[in-house]
């Protein structure tokens, strides 16, 4: 990536903002991050004419989203510790003839970001494919960083996960086995490390409301999503965050929050264009969804700033 590259955070990284991942693991006081999803350059007009499958021909409406969501982060007071983006960075999937410029498009408008806020990408299935091969999950690195990796900020342990290989792991089953011990050992040290709070960020939510409803291209089927939530629990995580749904759902288990965004880009129900704002405190971690208007106007709500204080 040419121009403002050092804003995108990648695994290899392994340091946050200057700090070595040990400084990162002390807990410094509250703070909060801006959780966005499916930006999605293409899929608006593509959804309005019924033609989802041809990748997306027209996607100045999602950029012109992208840069306003930009616009409004690179003015709050104080400044999110980062931005994470749950996926589905572009409509077109790969190989398709438009995913380059939409790839070229995005960058150019995230690249508007306020250099000290750092940026943090997860893949989708638009990204990868619905069922990813090891080239275009090399593709996805090359273009936006490693397709899972963890990092710490100011106490607090995430981990940023493929989605897809829990969905159909078929065209990589390596691949997929590699992230799972590599998952296995973070949940390990999750459990075994002090830390004030174990995050996740994936593309597919566990589940749309409850982890009982049934299997559905929006939520992860049964058997893996139950197996999860049981692997998290040990772990001690506090959220997992996505996105896919295209509208804001989620619900908690057995104090497991699942918090499934809305998009940047295209709106599949009622919600509006908007990002979360995610304000992490000590005991808790308390979330609500703004539409970017709301945050271009006004901010981040009161409330929620006041447990910065």
């Amino acid at each position: 990536m040419a121009g403002n590259e050092s804003i995108f955070l990648r695994a290899k990284d392994r340091t946050y903002k200057g700090l070595t991942e040990d400084e990162q693991k002390e807990w410094n006081g509250p703070f909060y991050f801006i959780k966005a999803a499916d930006p999605q350059l293409g899929l608006m007009k593509a959804w309005r004419i019924g033609d989802c499958d041809s990748g997306g021909d027209e996607w100045a409406e999602e950029v012109q989203l992208t840069k306003q969501a930009v616009q409004a982060i690179n003015k709050l007071q104080p400044r999110p510790r980062f931005v994470v983006l749950c996926g589905d960075l572009v409509h077109a999937m790969p190989g398709n003839s438009f995913r380059e410029g939409q790839v070229k498009d995005l960058k150019a408008a995230l690249r508007g970001i306020d250099p000290n806020i750092p940026l943090v990408f997860v893949s989708g299935n638009h990204d990868l494919g619905n069922a990813p091969t090891p080239d275009t999950v090399e593709q996805f690195c090359r273009d936006w960083g490693d397709d899972y990796f963890s990092f710490w900020v100011g106490g607090v342990l995430c981990l940023v996960l493929n989605s897809q290989f829990f969905f159909d792991s078929s065209g990589c089953p390596e691949l997929t086995a590699a992230q799972e011990v590599w998952l296995e050992k973070q949940l390990q040290r999750a459990a075994q490390t002090p830390c004030r709070h174990v995050l996740v960020f994936q593309h597919i939510p566990l589940f749309l409301s409850a982890p009982e409803e049934e299997d559905d291209y929006f939520n992860l089927q049964r058997g893996i999503r139950e197996r999860l939530i049981r692997r998290f629990k040990r772990a001690g995580v506090k959220a997992v965050f996505a996105g896919h749904y295209h509208r804001n759902a989620g619900g908690f288990h057995d104090g497991l929050d699942m918090v499934v965004s809305s998009a940047i880009g295209c709106q599949l129900g009622d919600d509006t264009h908007g990002v979360r704002v995610v304000v992490v405190t000590e005991d808790e971690v308390t979330h609500r969804y703004h539409s970017l208007d709301q945050l271009t106007e006004r901010g981040i709500d009161e409330d929620l700033k006041k447990l910065l204080v």
